[in-house]
């Protein structure tokens, strides 16, 4: 349902008509007085689309109640040219986006519909949580985590999580928040790694207009985002220096400034910090400030990874299948005794992550309801990682796939490629995870070489060695492909 608010009949009328040509509900008011009336007694709609400026109520006083009874509903704006300073306005106060008066009926379309695809998956996801455990372990090594993060669930202290890739960092996080005082407030995770430096002091602490060229409104930075919540920085030890000076003062003194700005801004947040790197020796390294470092490590939780806590494998794995089913809507599958063996025997260089990925791969290509050790992938099966020396799980996969994409993942028994791009998705990033701890550094290399050769490699099966043609079936050039081959080794045969 989409609620229309404006006190122009003609706005109402025309938008009304436009959106149930497209099939959406609409519901339109007057005034905000009547879509607060309605909202008290029939709860809130999918998108709200409301006027800045009406008699009897103003559209940003809407949008401040709505925020804060309804944190999650989008809100889209309507205002004059003229009045674009209520514009900046409204995107400070949480909306989702604004319409310049008169607009473009077809756009406005788009806008609502973009704004419903945002509301319905935010709403699943929201579900999704609700029926998940945030946590799952049984091991001495879990407990003693689950107790600690009760001990600090009256506490707003900053707290440092340490651990390697794919344990589970970001759980503990949104765990920590959620039995803290700060509960009701927003949850913002932000990974440092991967923004650019030049970006991430923007992301951080937001921008004002025309602080730098493409800065054409006031933006907000994720301090600003999580007021009254937690701020959840991942890959820590990957920040820019000059930015952990800045982040060391909003830890000290509670302010900081917009990119451009001149007037500080109060920091209610908790920061939580996580690092799968050894922050000390990123300190002796002088890559990492020491006093950001003592700042953070004030309460430090280590969080073990999968093959010291061999015994969580079944429960995990267990949860993993049941997820993974009720996703694709399937029955779950079942480990049998001699698949658990050799799963708990298996060291997971990727973790938690990695034993996910390799559920969701289990539940699209075993062949029966109960997986047996013959179905596990190889290097599972042998008890140990994947070496280069013998064919990545991943590169088989995607070379099968791109050259049959017609075949399904289960139309026979023996079939043992999926055809999804999902599919096929799944296993680089299952190949990649167990690849992390041995080949750490070299993994997109390793893996961007393979899946070009893979792509090169179908399509010259498909057009059978003829270049040109296969260049036009990947939508490349001829000297693109030739030099690709090259570089890549690939014995292609000649035109």
């Amino acid at each position: 349902m989409i609620w229309v608010v404006d006190d122009d009949h003609a706005i109402r009328f025309v938008l009304e008509k436009a959106l149930a040509r497209e099939g959406l509900a609409v519901r339109s008011f007057a005034s905000p007085r009547e879509a607060l009336s309605a909202l008290a007694t029939d709860g809130p709609p999918q998108v709200l689309v409301s006027d800045i400026r009406m008699p009897g109520g103003s559209g940003l006083d809407l949008l401040a109640e709505l925020k804060t009874a309804h944190p999650r509903l989008p809100v889209i704006v309507m205002t004059a040219f003229s009045d674009l300073d209520s514009a900046v306005q409204a995107f400070q106060g949480g909306a989702f986006d604004y319409l310049a008066k008169p607009f473009d009926l077809q756009r406005a379309v788009e806008l609502i519909r973009r704004a419903m695809e945002q509301s319905e998956s935010e709403e699943a996801l929201l579900t999704a949580q609700a029926q998940t455990p945030e946590m799952l372990g049984q091991a001495p090594a879990m407990q003693e985590l689950f107790r600690a993060i009760g001990r600090l669930s009256q506490s707003q202290v900053t707290v440092l999580i340490t651990g390697e890739s794919g344990a589970g960092k970001e759980l503990v996080a949104r765990a920590l928040h959620k039995h803290s005082p700060r509960a009701n407030g927003p949850f913002v995770a932000i990974n440092t790694a991967a923004i650019p430096k030049d970006l991430l002091e923007s992301e951080l602490f937001g921008h004002e207009r025309g602080a730098f060229t493409g800065a054409q409104a006031q933006r907000r930075g994720r301090f600003e985002q999580a007021e009254g919540g937690t701020l959840f920085l991942d890959e820590i030890g990957d920040m820019p220096l000059e930015l952990q000076t800045r982040l060391l003062r909003v830890l000290s003194d509670g302010h900081y400034y917009r990119v451009g700005g001149h007037s500080p801004i109060k920091a209610q947040v908790r920061v939580i910090a996580a690092t799968h790197q050894a922050l000390e020796a990123r300190v002796r390294d002088g890559a990492f400030r020491e006093d950001l470092f003592h700042r953070l490590n004030v309460i430090r939780l280590r969080i073990p990874p999968l093959r010291e806590r061999r015994e969580d494998i079944l429960l995990l794995a267990r949860n993993f299948l049941a997820q993974s089913a009720q996703e694709l809507g399937m029955e779950p599958k079942r480990l049998s005794e001699a698949a658990l063996e050799r799963l708990q025997a298996f060291d997971f260089p990727g973790n938690v992550r990695q034993l996910q990925n390799l559920c969701h791969w289990l539940t699209v290509m075993a062949p029966t309801q109960v997986v047996e050790a013959k179905d596990l992938p190889p290097e599972v099966q042998a008890g140990g990682q994947n070496s280069e020396g013998s064919p990545s799980l991943s590169a088989t996969a995607v070379a099968a796939s791109a050259a049959a994409p017609q075949a399904s993942a289960s139309s026979t028994p023996g079939s043992t490629l999926p055809s999804s791009t999902l599919d096929w998705a799944t296993l680089v990033a299952t190949d990649a995870a167990q690849r992390f701890g041995s080949e750490a550094g070299q993994v997109w290399e390793l893996l961007s070489r393979r899946f070009e050769a893979s792509l090169i490699e179908a399509a010259l099966a498909q057009t059978r060695g003829r270049r040109i043609e296969a260049a036009k079936l990947l939508g490349i050039g001829r000297n693109t492909i030739t030099r690709k081959i090259q570089e890549l080794g690939l014995d292609a045969a000649d035109e």
